[in-house]
């Protein structure tokens, strides 16, 4: 334990869920161009191209990931993380849609530029991206602190979006009390460091605290260039930076809220506040399952999101 309260240390452990390098064998970062199988104990064998591609974004180097064709859907990795965060949903999702998976600035194969970085400059950059795209109308969906990114971005361009889906979402404030020396401990740099984190964002823990995937995770830690990023991030969401609370009643896109039952870094109250605050929200919460529905319920959540996509009528 790291010695905060309860509560607290949920809202804190946010900030590095995506820290976690989720599968090596997923991921989607070597050829230009190449066919991706997802393993079959994880999901049904499904076959797709992804396409890697840079665009310029305010003189930055963007990197993107896209696969399918059809209405435009976009998936928005959270802090420390990258595109591959999504590499169990792609090619299911790939199948109906338009699927652009970005390095958010500041991430991955992105550039990572020395710059106050906020949930508003998120925004910005996304929003670019998408014009240069040409992508007018899309459906979001963010983990943690993409979701964050994408429920603000639904409020700055709501004419843009289609359909919101906020996968154990962060967004709301923290206390004013909290002592921002507690964040060293989420950009953990030993293995007992690590091995915390992991505990925190998974519930199986028999595959994600072997020895094996702890290695991995603290090999991605070290060498993901991304420090700056996130202490700069972590600043703004101490100053309390373009934060949710008592906001999300202008929400009027259809939107479905995923949550891990077991989540040890956001609670599911969270998840409930956010149903609540957004007319007309869906709740969908998975039994034995963390931060991560998108990988430790794959095949689950891939058939949540489709059927809510395909299913659901957006509000004009």
């Amino acid at each position: 334990m790291l010695g905060f309260n309860p509560g607290l240390r949920h809202r804190l452990f946010i900030l590095l869920a995506a820290t976690i390098v989720l599968c090596a064998s997923a991921s989607i970062a070597a050829p230009r161009r190449r066919t991706e199988h997802l393993s079959k104990n994880l999901l049904p064998t499904v076959q797709t191209e992804i396409v890697q591609s840079d665009v310029t974004i305010y003189g930055a180097k963007i990197h993107y990931v896209e696969a399918g064709s059809g209405p435009v859907v976009v998936l928005l990795h959270g802090l420390g993380g990258d595109a591959t965060n999504w590499s169990f949903n792609i090619a299911s999702l790939a199948q109906k849609f338009r699927v652009i998976v970005p390095d958010q600035i500041g991430f991955g194969k992105s550039d990572k530029p020395i710059i106050n970085y906020r949930i508003a400059t998120y925004v910005d950059f996304l929003d670019a991206f998408l014009k240069e795209l040409k992508v007018n109308h899309a459906s979001l969906a963010g983990n943690s602190l993409g979701g964050w990114i994408a429920a603000a971005y639904t409020l700055a361009h709501p004419d843009k979006v289609e359909r919101l889906i906020l996968v154990d979402a962060a967004g709301f404030a923290f206390p004013k009390d909290f002592d921002m020396e507690q964040l060293i401990k989420l950009n953990p740099s030993t293995r007992e460091g690590m091995k915390e984190l992991v505990s925190h964002v998974f519930y199986n823990k028999q595959i994600f605290l072997s020895e094996g995937f702890l290695s991995a995770s603290m090999a991605a830690r070290i060498n993901a260039g991304d420090g700056y990023t996130i202490r700069s991030i972590t600043e703004s969401i101490i100053r309390r930076e373009d934060v949710l609370d008592n906001r999300l009643s202008a929400i009027k896109q259809p939107t479905l809220i995923v949550w891990g039952r077991e989540d040890g870094l956001l609670p599911l109250s969270d998840g409930q506040r956010f149903e609540k605050e957004i007319p007309g929200a869906q709740l969908l919460i998975f039994d034995q399952c963390g931060h991560v529905p998108q990988v430790e319920k794959a095949a689950e959540f891939n058939a949540a999101v489709m059927k809510f996509l395909t299913v659901a009528t957006p509000s004009k």
